[in-house]
This record gives C-alpha cells, structure tokens and sequence, in this order.
C-alpha cells in the first residue's frame, strides 16, 4: 500500500521528485515572500497612496519589485510618469518569463489570460526548476495562488497599520521588497555574463542614484545588458579569431 501511495504521489510524466515535495517548495516560497506584502503596505500608505490606492496596485499589478520602485520614486518626489516607466521597466522582465513558461507549461488557451496575472519572479523560479510539466505546473499553482492571497491580505493589513507604525524609513520597511528580490536572483545567476549585467547594473543603478531624478536611476540601469552583450560578443569573436589563426599555423 505503501509503495502504491508513493507511485500515485509522483508526477504522471515519470520519475522526478514527488508531487507533495514540490507543493512543500512551493508553499515556502509563497509564504516567505507573501509576508512581505506588509512591508509594501506600510511603504506605499507611508508615501501616501491611499489604502484603496496600495490595495489596487497589489491586486492588478502583483509584481513586488515595480511596485517597490513606484510608491520609492513618488516617496522621493519624483515625477508620477517617470516613477511609472521605472515601475513598467522593471515588469517588463515577466514578460520574458511567460515565454518561456508557455513551453514548460503548455496551459489551455482559456487558461492563459488568467495564469498571466501570476507570472512573476517566484512562479517562474519554482516552475523552471522542476524536470516535468506535472511538476512545473503544480508549482506555478500552489506559488501562485499562495503568493496572490498572502500578498494582497498582508498588503491591506500593512496599509491599514502605517499610520501605527509611524516613519517607514526608520524601520527600513522600504527595503523588504528588492532584498526578496535579490534572495531569488541571486541563484540564478550562474553564467559570467549574467553576473556582469547584474553586478554592472547594480553600480549604475547606485552611482546615479544621488544625481538623477527619483526613478531614472532603474532605467539606466538597463543599459548594463546591451554594454555586456556587446563585450561578451567581442570576447567570443576575439577567442574564436585566435582559433583559427592557430589552426592555420599547425597546418
């Protein structure tokens, strides 16, 4: 009975971990992150958006990082257009992230217009990292569906309490949503290239953080993928040249 409980447990597609292990996974991380929905509550009420203004960013754009970046630019008073593009930059990046779901995924059509409110950076991380589509969507669901609720419950509790808590900058609450962000990318970059653009993004986006309006600094930062792409292609092109005129020697 007990090897049959086991078998039923695993993933249809064969092998691989089992379902309940992928469900574990994916509940730590919709939860551990979930949580910090009350740090933007309290940030978001703190800059001055209304509890019904912070609720509804949580609710329609579910993206922590964008909406980080947006109450963090209005709170420094930068202009509302451009704390908005930095916030739409930064949301850009999902988009990536649904095209390679869409393979690992394959959801129904009718389906997709739906899951795309949950495309993000912790759905993606915990659905690429299974071996089989079973998995894959087992944990886009469960990290979904537990990030959505928790976030947008601890976000009303967070706006609600801001005026209790007094100044956000005091507690640091502001820095809650990137260091999460930063937890998660940080594993996932694993080749060269990935962390000259994280790293050269990182100086950009600080440097000019002191001489640029609030928001602007997050969309220079950008500038760091083409600078890298540009340098690795020089890196390779040089390296292959040197290949060939070394093959021509021997010969």
């Amino acid at each position: 009975m007990a090897e049959q409980t086991a078998l039923t447990d695993r993933r249809a597609d064969g092998g691989g971990r089992p379902d309940a292990a992928v469900v574990r996974d994916a509940l730590g991380v919709g939860i551990a992150v979930g949580l910090s929905g009350f740090a933007f509550g309290v940030t978001s009420a703190g800059s001055g958006l209304t509890v019904w203004q912070t609720c509804a960013l949580s609710l329609l754009v579910f993206t922590g990082a964008s909406q980080f970046a947006l109450v963090g630019a209005l709170a420094a008073g930068g202009n509302p257009l451009t704390a908005a593009a930095g916030a739409f930059f930064l949301g850009v990046r999902n988009a990536f992230y649904g095209l390679r779901l869409s393979q690992s995924l394959a959801l129904p059509r009718a389906v997709r217009p739906f899951a795309a409110q949950w495309v993000i950076d912790e759905t993606a991380a915990v659905s690429l990292a299974q071996s089989g589509r079973r998995a894959a969507r087992i944990g886009f669901g469960v990290t979904g569906l537990t990030l959505y609720v928790l976030w947008n419950l601890t976000t009303l509790l967070g706006a609600l309490g801001a005026e209790a808590i007094g100044d956000t900058d005091a507690w640091g609450l502001d820095a809650a949503g990137p260091a999460v962000f930063l937890a998660l990318l940080a594993p996932m970059l694993k080749t060269t290239a990935e962390r000259a653009v994280a790293g050269l993004a990182a100086l950009l986006g600080l440097g000019l953080l002191p001489v640029l309006p609030a928001g602007v600094p997050v969309l220079t930062a950008a500038l760091a993928v083409p600078v890298v792409l540009y340098l690795e292609g020089r890196r390779q092109a040089a390296r292959a040249a040197g290949g060939v005129g070394t093959g021509e020697e021997e010969r």
